[in-house]
């Protein structure tokens, strides 16, 4: 018995044209059947919706870059959908080496989805890895997990997606060496929980909201990250309605956050680099934070702010560098906030004049 299907056999062709949907469904379905690989030949194969199982691996050959989709690639040829590639129940599957490509087609509709209607509605960790992947020009989320208990996105570009790169609803994330790019509702966003996540050596650029938005974060961790052009903060921990508790932020680059807009920022402190608001038990430490504009030496200068802290507590931002990395402020303070330790962060402020 095999356990290697091919989809190609199944009657595929990868000239961008041919409706493969079938096809690549009975390739999946097959190989639920015994935890098997669904390969993907050098191609772009035209699809619709479709559903993987349970431990089912799904391999292509990646060879993608930042202006191109890959070798292996699945595009969505249908608007009356909810997302290309539903992992609702796949538990222990695998993503590796494709591109999935929206074409900006329909309103919403998320690259890779994975919903529950509860936390734990699988009753037992979700544990899909996302590996070696470009996903991108999505209407909505280029990755959206809703209700998910344990995952892994690495080594991805989670791109140009009308919603976000990636947005997590629940625990236990590895997020490793991605390149979030371009994306409206940010790099990462995070929904009403987002929890014992790792976040480590990404990159996140020229995303319009922020780079990383987490309204409700918990227990998560950033580190190495390198934050470019955010349409907003390159981090934002917590909200008026929201929280951030027990969060570390330590040795990322935060370079030219804070992007105007075609509009004014609902509120000015959104031209900063972080944004803290009821936090608590947060450690931002060891920070390097720069000013900047376009490419090329163009556009307006920013942001105004530095790391804004409002109404926190039990926190520490010291030990980050701001020389030329604000136009105004380096650390504001807003609101109360009893037992903030903000001292040893260092720098001027920037004039662009001089």
């Amino acid at each position: 018995m095999t356990n290697v299907f091919d989809i190609t056999s199944y009657g595929a062709v990868g000239d961008g044209k041919t409706d493969c949907t079938s096809a690549i469904q009975a390739a999946l379905d097959d190989a639920a059947t015994c935890r098997g690989v669904v390969t993907v030949p050098p191609g772009n194969y035209s699809t619709g919706r479709l559903h993987m199982g349970k431990g089912v691996s799904l391999e292509g050959h990646s060879a993608w870059s930042f202006r191109s989709f890959g070798a292996s690639v699945f595009t969505l040829n249908t608007a009356d959908t909810d997302c290309l590639l539903d992992i609702t129940g796949a538990f222990g599957c695998s993503i590796r080496g494709m591109s999935l490509d929206g074409q900006s087609l329909g309103k919403n509709i998320h690259g890779v989805k994975l919903y529950w209607d509860k936390y734990n509605g699988g009753a037992e960790e979700d544990t899909p890895t996302i590996d070696d992947c470009r996903i991108g020009k999505f209407s909505g989320d280029g990755v959206h997990l809703e209700h998910i208990w344990c995952f892994s996105v690495r080594h991805s570009m989670l791109c140009f997606n009308g919603g976000a790169g990636l947005y997590i609803d629940g625990w236990d994330g590895f997020i490793l060496d991605n390149w979030f790019s371009g994306n409206r509702t940010g790099g990462m966003t995070g929904g009403p929980c987002a929890a014992s996540v790792t976040a480590t050596g990404n990159r996140v650029e020229w995303n319009r909201l922020a780079g990383f938005y987490l309204p409700n974060v918990n227990c998560c961790n950033f580190t190495g990250n390198y934050f470019d052009r955010s349409g907003g903060p390159a981090l934002v921990l917590g909200t008026d309605d929201g929280y951030a508790t027990a969060v570390s932020v330590t040795g990322n680059l935060i370079y030219r956050s804070g992007k105007p807009k075609d509009v004014p920022f609902d509120e000015e402190y959104d031209s900063a680099h972080v944004r803290m608001t009821k936090a608590d038990n947060v450690v931002l430490s060891g920070n390097t934070l720069r000013v900047g504009r376009d490419d090329g030496g163009v556009g307006v200068w920013s942001p105004d702010y530095g790391i804004v802290i409002k109404n926190c507590n039990h926190c520490i931002v010291r030990d980050n560098v701001w020389n030329r990395g604000v136009l105004k402020e380096g650390i504001v303070l807003l609101g109360d906030n009893p037992d903030v330790s903000s001292e040893g962060n260092v720098g001027t402020a920037f004039t662009p004049e001089d």
